[in-house]
């Protein structure tokens, strides 16, 4: 079965983007325990000059930046996909 190329690389986008914010808004609600989380997730790096525990300014940039690349990487992978099954 191929892939519609437009259609996966849609799908992981908006797949992404409301992953990013679900997060944003989980951070904004339970800022310490994402903090925690994002301290395991950089192996113990110290996050405390970059922890603010409210969602950035930038989000925007980052929803839709986050956005387009994950539909870049949805369309390299069908177009891959299709090559393989043939």
């Amino acid at each position: 079965m191929k892939h519609n190329e437009l259609a996966t690389a849609s799908a992981l986008s908006v797949t992404v983007g409301f992953v990013y914010l679900a997060c944003a808004l989980l951070v904004v609600l339970f800022p310490q325990f994402f903090r925690l989380i994002a301290t395991s997730w950089f192996h113990g790096w110290n996050t405390e000059l970059l922890w603010t525990g409210t969602a950035r300014p930038n989000f925007i940039l980052g929803l839709v930046s986050a956005m387009a690349g994950s539909w870049i990487v949805g369309w390299v992978f069908a177009v891959s996909y299709n090559k393989f099954v043939r």
